[in-house]
């Protein structure tokens, strides 16, 4: 199973980098790529529904999230965002504190800089994680460290059943994605063209 998923994301990352869809930071290999089109997938995202909704929000911390985060920030939600490798816990952002500042606050140093820290995750009702690749079934394949799915089951013991959705370019969406038993589904698929809803999840 772990050599499938490698595999798998060895040729997402090699793909992008290739075809020049993946964006600074760079090279995209090791990493949630950064994607050529993340400013429009995130800008999709802002139109759903459920996100409109949404009081707080997780964001995962990489950059192809990057735009997610400030517009979480200039919509006025609290945005909670994980430490690099959970080491510090969650950085908690509130909107109303970083007026004027939120392309810094949105990056991780400036969270470090402008939110609070704490060692568990507060309540969030709307979850946008990262991905390397993902499938039309729900499952998504992170860089490999397995802090995604633990975000995401933390969140749930402590919010229930939220929506977890991804944002990502149209090359990372593949017929299927090798899943074991700890790995966390999504929802929504947002690209810069259009929006997926796994319709097979209860």
């Amino acid at each position: 199973m772990k050599t499938r998923k490698q595999a798998l994301r060895e040729e997402i990352w090699r793909t992008m980098e290739e075809e020049h869809i993946a964006s600074f930071p760079l090279p995209a290999h090791g990493r949630v790529p950064n994607f050529k089109g993340s400013h429009e997938a995130a800008s999709k995202l802002r139109t759903l529904p459920e996100y409109k909704t949404a009081n707080t929000i997780f964001v995962n911390p990489d950059s192809a999230q990057l735009q997610v985060r400030k517009f979480a920030l200039l919509d006025g939600k609290k945005l909670v965002m994980a430490t690099p490798k959970l080491k510090q816990g969650f950085i908690i952002l509130e909107h109303e504190s970083v007026r004027g500042k939120v392309a810094e606050a949105a990056t991780i140093k400036g969270a470090f800089k402008h939110g609070k820290i704490v060692a568990e995750v507060p309540e969030v009702d709307f979850v946008v994680e990262g991905s390397v690749a993902v499938d039309l079934h729900g499952n998504r394949l992170g860089k490999g460290g397995g802090y995604g799915d633990r975000v995401i089951r933390a969140v749930k013991d402590k919010s229930g059943d939220v929506l977890v959705v991804t944002t990502c370019h149209p090359v990372q969406i593949v017929k299927e994605v090798p899943t074991g038993n700890r790995d966390e589904q999504i929802v929504i698929i947002v690209t810069p063209d259009r929006v997926y809803y796994i319709r097979d999840k209860e």
